[in-house]
């Protein structure tokens, strides 16, 4: 996009500000306004890359390059052309209105990380090819010696002034003949220590065994030369970091004479690493380790020890904030942050013991973990006392907020990682924390294989449901409805099954709250209602209509998320024609706890299919403890009274309790013109009992068990009940 006047002037000043502290710290030969014409350019990269979309902070490492090639190599020069970038880049040359300050800042941030990461790339290249002219010039100057008498000894003495890497020499014994002002430099001035000082002195206590074991080897003539990256302690208690390449020159005859050191300060390419490092292994916000760090930790953990029990010495906290959303929705993003800082500072102070680590995966969810011989049990502990740490209030801006938490634990007594992978036993805990929310929250859970196993497959089935609709796996059982006053097959509720390749037939039990959690209920209740609605229509042509008769009549579960389903009303109509069926063969059955308590708006739909014919039942009446009266602004046709009232009436003589309740229920459903069927009918005392009581229809064993639909009129009128 062209640049305006005012992005120009930006950059120039922009350019300005970056010349005044960067120019000190160049070896360049251009002028003070070359180098500032020079940044123009490099300032309006960057200022691109800024607003760009979408956001790429690759190019900001050509920005770095280009520094090294402008000689920008003084070791201060990358901290300076770091801290104008993150003071004045934003304010010089904005993103515009499409960014948020934070979004800015971020941005901001990993351009700085990229145009570091090229300059240090750019210093490197440049530092490895002042390295190589250096050591082919000393390789050279060593032939020359070996075979001329040191006749190229001018021409190394200026190298060895000028380079700007460090240089020593020394003697096969490790006295130090000589180091060239580069490598004082380095040291901060440090000639005494130099001067007649042995290469062994130049130890560190960071220094590993192999760095010496190299170091023997070259100087027995084992080895021409190593290259390492090795730390130094200045004079001022400060590390010297460099880059060391020592090489062995030998005599004529082959015989090791002297050792040269080459030295490059990687001081502040270090420091960068360590600080992308630790950024890369920490939370932003909490500062806690973050999720890659606690991976790390946990890994090494189940490597195990010696005798391979890695399982068994590790134990995990999985905590989530309860109701963390409702913060976030009513108080806003940047308190639910402050809570989240508090949060993890108590759960911080939690684990201070060696072997515990507490890190933030992300959100609000957090992770305790505890290594070592006791861990199976020292886990509960910490989980305790995580629990005890967030039981008292924190206080944020005049607020006072309550924090609940659900832990899943995995070891204690029971749910050890045993030989399981990192992942598995994050999952493990994740389910187990799951639980403990379901129980009702601010308690922890341990861990349990065959609870898992069933979250497991639960969480396989719902991932299965669309292929299995699409795949024609459902089919539909039919269970009669038989008039108690004579005996006759008078309708059939359609019930759904699952046939699954590998768990074989599934009831709906076991699908369709998962249906319901995943939305799928809605496309799988209208191919129940197609298919239930087609085969009311073949019952109607296979036996005719007789002048008594009536059509079959058909019943299908509705769901409360199909209730609040905009086009529950249309599509019903559209199978109903699609299928010829008159609507009053169709019944719809909704259980009483959908509708306790719906208001006019949610009853709509179901006042609508009523006024078009199709009957509405009141499925499991009686367990949704619910106003009697509440019945008489309920569009339902029918009452369906939960098998629990009528279990004393299987035997005779029948319960006189149950049999009072049902002829309460059976005479104000009729006062109200509502018909009953009663389910879980299983004796033929119990059915005749209902037939006695005036209940209109019933359905369960002793009539027939769930069928195809040939066998609708097969009934085997045989006890059910043990």
């Amino acid at each position: 996009m062209p640049r305006d006047a005012a992005d120009e002037d930006r950059l120039q000043r922009f350019a300005a500000i970056w010349s005044r502290a960067v120019y000190p710290a160049t070896t360049t030969s251009m002028t003070r306004a070359e180098f500032e014409d020079y940044l123009v350019p490099l300032a309006a990269r960057l200022s691109e890359a800024l607003r760009a979309q979408p956001f790429d902070a690759g190019p900001a490492a050509g920005i770095g390059a280009a520094l090294v090639d402008a000689h920008c190599t003084d070791p201060e020069a990358l901290p300076l052309i770091l801290s104008v970038i993150d003071a004045y880049l934003v304010l010089y040359c904005p993103p515009g209105d499409g960014l948020s300050a934070e979004e800015s800042r971020s941005r901001c941030t990993r351009l700085q990380h990229h145009v570091a990461a090229g300059f240090a790339r750019a210093l490197r290249e440049r530092t490895r090819s002042e390295q190589e002219a250096i050591t082919r010039a000393a390789l050279g100057a060593r032939a020359e010696v070996e075979q001329a008498l040191h006749a190229s000894e001018a021409r190394f003495r200026a190298v060895f002034e000028g380079a700007a890497v460090g240089i020593g020499i020394a003697d096969i014994d490790g006295q130090v003949l000589e180091v060239n002002d580069a490598l004082t430099r380095m040291f901060g001035g440090m000639e005494h220590l130099a001067s007649g000082s042995r290469t062994t002195d130049w130890g560190h206590p960071e220094d590993s065994p192999e760095v010496w074991g190299l170091y023997r080897e070259l100087v027995r003539g084992e080895r021409d030369h190593y290259s390492i990256e090795k730390p130094y302690a200045r004079g001022d208690g400060s590390v010297l970091w460099t880059t060391l390449t020592v090489s062995l020159l030998r005599d004529a005859d082959g015989t090791p004479k002297y050792q040269i050191a080459l030295m490059e300060d990687i001081t502040e390419r270090r420091r960068l690493h360590e600080r992308l490092r630790y950024e890369a292994r920490h939370d932003a916000l909490t500062g806690l380790p973050n999720r890659t760090m606690f991976f790390e930790h946990l890994d090494r953990a189940l490597a195990g020890g010696p005798d391979g029990a890695g399982g068994d010495r590790v134990g995990l906290c999985y905590l989530d904030i309860d109701g963390f959303k409702a913060v976030n929705d009513s108080l806003g993003h940047a308190v639910g942050d402050e809570l989240l800082v508090a949060v993890a500072e108590r759960l911080r102070a939690c684990a201070t013991a060696p072997g515990e680590l507490v890190a933030r995966l992300g959100g609000d969810e957090f992770v305790g973990l505890v290594t070592g011989a006791t861990a199976s049990a020292d886990v509960t502990a910490l989980a305790r006392r995580m629990l005890r740490a967030l039981a008292d209030p924190v206080h944020l801006e005049g607020r006072e907020l309550s924090v609940r938490a659900s832990i899943g634990v995995v070891g204690g007594k029971t749910g050890t990682a045993g030989s399981r992978g990192a992942a598995e036993v994050l999952r493990s805990a994740d389910i187990t924390m799951y639980r403990a929310k379901a129980a009702g929250g601010n308690r922890y859970e341990l861990a349990d294989a065959a609870c898992d196993a069933r979250a497991i497959a639960r969480h396989s089935l719902t991932n299965c449901l669309p292929a299995a609709l699409d795949n024609g796996e459902f089919f539909i059982e039919y269970q009669p409805l038989v008039r108690l006053g004579d005996g006759v097959v008078r309708g059939a509720e359609a019930l759904v099954r699952w046939l699954h390749p590998v768990h074989g037939v599934l009831g709906p039990d076991q699908f369709i709250p998962l249906a319901e959690s995943t939305g799928l209920i809605v496309p799988l209740g209208r191919w129940v209602l197609q298919e239930a609605a087609r085969q009311a229509r073949a019952w109607k042509h296979a036996e005719g209509a007789g002048p008594d008769a009536g059509p079959l009549r058909v019943n299908v579960n509705l769901s409360p998320a199909q209730l609040c389903y905009p086009g529950l009303v249309t599509e019903t109509v559209e199978v109903l024609a699609d299928a010829g069926l008159d609507p009053a063969a169709l019944c719809l059955e909704v259980t009483e706890n959908a509708l306790i308590g719906a208001d006019e708006d949610a009853l709509r739909p179901l006042r609508q299919l009523a006024d078009l014919g199709v009957d509405i039942a009141l499925d499991d009446f009686g367990t949704g403890y619910s106003n009697l009266s509440y019945l008489r602004r309920l569009p339902v046709s029918t009452l369906k009274l939960d098998r629990s009232f009528t279990r004393g009436m299987q035997c005779s003589p029948a319960d006189p309790v149950d049999v009072k309740i049902v002829e309460g229920i059976v005479s104000l459903a009729h006062t109200l013109d509502l018909s009953v069927t009663v389910e879980g009918v299983e004796t033929g005392s119990q059915a005749e009992c209902l037939r006695v009581l005036g209940c209109d229809t019933a359905q369960g064993w002793y009539y027939a068990r769930p069928g195809p639909p040939e066998r609708l009129h097969t009934l085997s009128l045989v006890d059910a009940a043990s």
